[in-house]
């Protein structure tokens, strides 16, 4: 740690004008290196230091986080692109992870930012700003510290607080990890704190910049992941090694964790300041119906076309990412990429366009023709075969993933060619961008949005339930949590039905109310980088990550229609130790007091 916080003693400002066009508050117009002094005597430069500490915000749940992979590569969602380098995600599904090979970036990334913020609030107070704009400013950055904490402890568990400390060269260092309720406590409070001094969805010439309401929706977020069986009751999880239950959660089971996690997300619905961004049509291709529009359009919000309806959801955004980013990311080598390959797994949780499953009676499903009337969230996060995406700049032609009859690959992009599992990703991508084109879209994405909020209030009320009650319970048809999933699936374009129910089982149980939360938060936030973290904070991983994945042939015959033959891709293993990061081995060496995650002691 002695490298992350003696290092920045030269500081680097890249400052640019951000409003609420199409542009970033990031976006860059002058680069330079600048002394301590220099960039805090200047009321600009002091303002474009902490958009600095913005720009990382969602590196940890970025699709190229990895190199050619993120959280997505890195659980059951998709395969990963093989490489003669061993990269994070494929450590992650052989079940190879290990403190010597694992990337330093979820520790290394958030402690540089932390420091920047310290540097920051010592800074500031000498800056040329009026009292009002510093106070802002210092919420804000108040907010960033919680929220790199937040990626730490997700990681790792209980991580050394550092508060505002500006280590100089020579001063000794905490090398000494603090409880999880201790950091869960500190990152409240900081919220709690910066929430008083700003508003709660920064508009116009502030937006993108953090608000109480991004303050009360991390708080929401942490209070969940505490109340889930990974934190909540954990001495299984550290049995048999010398790594104090303290350090990665709580040793007992409380139940009122769950009420308050389902009360913290609550306090994010009634501030009235978000909402689920609806939309049918299609406005730019002449207002055409297109059930589901705005579950794509939501990550396109800052295309003029949205605005501003497009930004009721969004509660804080990675805004660093430019041109073509996504595009390039995901998709296929005939437009210039690919890497990430969802499974069939991942296909099968999606339902109808019904709502319902595959496997239901009455669902219309046709493994003949598996692609026909699914949930339109499907077609916005999965290229099958035939999906038209854009080529080039500015024609349209569909992706030919089936082999010939002859079981010869007809192009770059079909399978066992192009890709390893028989499709490719769609989500986030702009359906009017090829990442082989020469022109850009949006690219902003949000790290926090108001539908991860929704459902984090009907699993807590579910649990709290279930806690007060049975798993057997009937569930009311009244309640939020069937209320929550059906403006879920409403939105996503999903057919209300006779019923009015989308799809759903009427008087589920607790047991299936809890399964029909989890697998809509599956499909919902696919590729988003919560997948990776529910299964572990549900304690499932074991099941969901140390299976056989699988994928899909698709066959031309010579009769012109298609044989479709699911076929093994890879046996993902997953050990108990992997429900948290290890900590870098370089860090536990150089402090001998930072005590290893379990079952990783070496």
């Amino acid at each position: 740690m002695k490298n992350i916080f003696y290092s920045l003693l030269m500081v680097m400002v890249v400052w640019g004008g951000f409003s609420c066009k199409d542009t970033s508050f990031l976006d860059e117009t002058v680069t330079t290196d600048l002394d301590y002094n220099k960039v805090f005597s200047d009321s600009a430069l002091t303002e474009g230091f902490l958009n600095e500490i913005y720009r990382q915000v969602g590196f940890d749940t970025r699709g190229n986080r990895f190199g050619q992979g993120g959280l997505h590569t890195a659980c059951d969602e998709a395969e990963i692109k093989i490489s003669s380098q061993g990269t994070v995600d494929l450590q992650f599904a052989s079940g190879t992870v290990n403190p010597v090979i694992i990337s330093d970036d979820a520790w290394r990334i958030p402690y540089e930012n932390i420091r920047r913020v310290n540097i920051f609030f010592k800074g500031i107070e000498s800056a040329p700003l009026i009292a009002s704009r510093k106070t802002r400013l210092k919420a804000e950055a108040r907010f960033l510290r919680a929220w790199y904490y937040h990626i730490l402890v997700r990681h790792y568990g209980g991580v050394p607080l550092i508060e505002d400390v500006v280590y100089a060269d020579g001063d000794p260092i905490k090398d000494t990890r603090d409880t999880y309720d201790d950091c869960l406590k500190y990152i409240i409070q900081e919220c709690e704190t910066a929430a008083t001094s700003l508003s709660v969805r920064p508009s116009g010439s502030l937006y993108g910049r953090a608000g109480a309401g991004a303050c009360r929706a991390l708080i929401a977020r942490m209070k969940l992941y505490a109340a889930s069986p990974l934190f909540n009751g954990n001495s299984d999880i550290v049995a048999g090694t010398n790594c104090p239950a303290e350090l990665i959660g709580y040793p007992e089971y409380n139940k009122e964790r769950w009420k308050e996690a389902m009360d913290a997300a609550y306090n994010v619905i009634a501030m009235g300041a978000y909402q689920l961004y609806v939309l049918h049509i299609n406005p730019k291709d002449n207002n055409v119906s297109d059930p589901g529009h705005g579950f794509y359009a939501l990550f396109m919000a800052s295309d003029a076309v949205y605005r501003p309806q497009s930004l009721c959801e969004a509660i804080l955004e990675d805004r660093s990412q430019k041109d073509r980013a996504r595009e390039s990311w995901f998709q296929p080598p005939s437009r210039g990429s690919s890497y990430g390959f969802i499974y069939q797994n991942l296909v099968d949780a999606f339902p109808m366009k019904n709502g319902k499953a595959i496997t239901e009676a009455g669902s219309g499903y046709d493994p003949n023709d598996p692609y026909k009337d699914r949930d339109p969230r499907f077609y916005n996060t999965v290229v099958h075969d035939q999906t038209v995406l854009m080529i080039g700049n500015s024609s349209w032609e569909p992706v030919t993933i089936y082999l010939n009859p002859d079981g010869t690959s007809p192009g770059k992009d079909a399978v066992h060619q192009g890709t390893p599992t028989g499709y490719y990703i769609n989500k986030m991508v702009n359906r009017y961008l090829a990442a082989n084109s020469v022109h850009s879209g949006p690219q902003e994405t949000p790290v926090m949005r108001f539908a991860e909020i929704y459902m984090d209030y009907a699993e807590a009320m579910n649990e709290y339930r279930i806690a007060n009650g049975s798993e057997s319970e009937i569930v009311p048809a009244s309640e939020d949590t069937y209320t929550v999933l059906k403006e879920i699936r409403a939105r996503g374009g999903i057919d209300a039905g006779g019923d009015g129910l989308y799809g759903l089982k009427p008087n589920m149980s607790r047991a299936e109310m809890r399964a029909a939360i989890r697998n809509e938060r599956r499909i919902e936030f696919a590729i988003e980088g919560l997948r990776f973290w529910d299964v572990r904070r549900w304690k499932i991983a074991e099941e969901t990550d140390n299976k056989m994945m699988t994928g899909m042939e698709v066959k031309l015959k010579t009769d012109g229609t298609k044989s479709y033959t699911r076929f093994d891709v890879r046996q993902r293993v997953f050990r108990k130790a992997m429900y948290f990061w290890p900590i870098p081995y370089r860090e536990t060496i150089k402090s001998p007091n930072l005590i290893q995650n379990p079952n990783y002691n070496l």
